[in-house]
């Protein structure tokens, strides 16, 4: 397990009263800092990505609800797609550029201005943050699709064109492959301070190199050539076991533990959707003890029996979130083994010249997720792969690959959503009180529309409207 360090980053209070006579240092505390280490900036973004991208918070990432995960107790305006109330496009776009996306370009800077710095140390720490900056701007794109990019983070100018979706990708693309050239496995990085891998070079290149087959094959329906030629040159590089996994390891106790945990020991807001629970039984899915615990109230008491999904539900009486998912410690998920091996077995049905065969890394897939990520048993694996309906079905891969990686991606709920409209398995339905259609992209905050009014208008139009059915350009259901 690798060691979460904490950094604490020193407030430099100024003053304005004017001292005369004396030192021009005399408001300078000798005993704290004035500048923040490059290390300290990466490890603080690392912590609140991987915090975005797992919270079940429904404030700031809504997407257990949107994949029917979970249903709501008290509150269920977000599982009927009411994103605007709690201004949750807002959040998350805020995070990922303000505590994501900030911390790295200043991180970067630091690195580049350090003149003590090894050159092959300089490059490996460059390297980490743009593969960081990398999978962050991916995120935002497919959730948004055109974004501020080139111009965002440039505090002279508040007003950034928006740029289209696809293009960042193919740029997003090229960073990586600079990236990953730049890496050195015989010189240090970013040291202890690395959340995810401390300072390990092996690591971020097979996490670099995964990031890189994700993307190649998100593009696969909308440019089959060049998903191909980058997945086939990330394959032989990604990860090999779940040791690899590009994951923070959370602490057991606040504010370090897992969001998950954080929220659930706070709140008892939600349940197990129908939609999944009904499908985990059906299937008698040996993650389901894993996932959630039985009701305990009620006529289901002991039993697992999902909440209705868009309506409220009496907590007790459902089942609800398991224990596992609240263990302060369980680990924050950027990408994993099991959804590589997911990626593998797409390629191969798609004819890219990767090694295995496609039944082979679905297989995987599945047993990682159930052994590795969920604490099962090979045994129970191997039932589970024997049942007709779970089988790999080569005639029907997208749906074999998409409701398997529907289920396996359950506490990586913002790839998960993702994928779901990529590959649009499972057949989700919206439910009788939907405010909307089921959300396709976050329509952008309400403070670009009146701070950046002329470039949101733009791309706005760009995207077919800003609605959450306008689609991100790799979307072509």
């Amino acid at each position: 397990m690798k060691k979460i360090l904490l950094y604490g980053v020193s407030t430099l209070f100024l003053t304005t009263a004017c001292v005369s006579g004396l030192d021009e240092d005399y408001n300078i505390d000798p005993k704290k800092a004035t500048e923040v280490p490059a290390v300290t900036l990466v490890g603080n973004a690392q912590f609140n990505l991987t915090n975005i991208i797992t919270t079940p918070d429904y404030n700031l990432n809504p997407f257990r609800y949107y994949l029917q995960y979970w249903a709501a107790v008290q509150y269920p305006d977000e599982s009927q797609y009411n994103i605007s109330a709690r201004e949750i496009n807002s959040n998350f776009w805020d995070i990922l550029y303000q505590d994501v996306l900030s911390d790295l370009r200043e991180a970067r800077k630091t690195v580049e201005i350090n003149t003590v710095l090894p050159p092959a140390e300089k490059a490996n720490q460059l390297a980490s943050i743009e593969v960081l900056e990398v999978y962050t701007w991916s995120v935002l794109v497919n959730t948004y699709g055109n974004i501020p990019y080139g111009q965002a983070l440039d505090i002279t100018n508040v007003q950034a064109i928006y740029e289209d979706d696809a293009a960042i990708y193919a740029d997003l693309v090229k960073r990586l492959d600079a990236a990953i050239a730049a890496f050195n496995t015989d010189a240090p990085g970013l040291g202890d301070g690395d959340l995810y891998y401390g300072g390990d070079m092996e690591g971020w290149i097979k996490f670099a190199n995964s990031l890189k087959l994700r993307i190649g094959i998100t593009l696969a329906d909308v440019d089959l050539a060049t998903a191909k030629k980058i997945s086939e040159q990330a394959a032989p590089h990604v990860f090999g076991s779940s040791t690899d996994n590009a994951q923070l390891n959370y602490t057991a106790n606040p504010p370090t533990a897992s969001p998950v945990y954080d929220n659930l020991r706070q709140r008892n807001d939600n349940v197990g959707a129908n939609t999944m629970v009904d499908m985990l039984n059906g299937w008698a899915d040996p993650r389901l003890n894993e996932y959630l615990r039985p009701a305990t109230a009620g006529a289901n008491a002991g039993k697992y029996v999902g909440g209705i999904y868009g309506s409220s539900n009496v907590y007790a009486q459902f089942a609800q979130p398991s224990s596992v998912l609240r263990d302060p410690q369980l680990a924050g998920v950027l990408i994993s083994y099991t959804e590589v091996e997911f990626l593998l077995a797409e390629a191969k049905m798609r004819g890219f010249n990767v090694n295995g065969v496609a039944k082979d890394h679905y297989d995987q897939a599945v047993t990682s997720s159930i052994v590795e990520d969920w604490g099962g048993t090979v045994a129970e694996a191997a039932t589970y792969l024997a049942k007709p309906a779970v089988a790999f079905d080569a005639a029907n891969w997208k749906k074999s690959i998409g409701t398997q990686k529907w289920i396996a991606l359950y506490n990586q709920p913002v790839e998960a959503w993702k994928e779901w409209r990529r590959l649009d398995f499972p057949a989700l339905k919206k439910p009788a009180q939907a405010q909307s259609e089921m959300p396709l992209r976050f329509p952008y905050p309400f403070t670009e529309q009146n701070l950046n009014s002329a470039n949101y208008q733009a791309a706005s139009t760009a995207m077919g409207g800003d609605v959450v059915t306008s689609k991100i350009f790799w979307d072509l259901k």
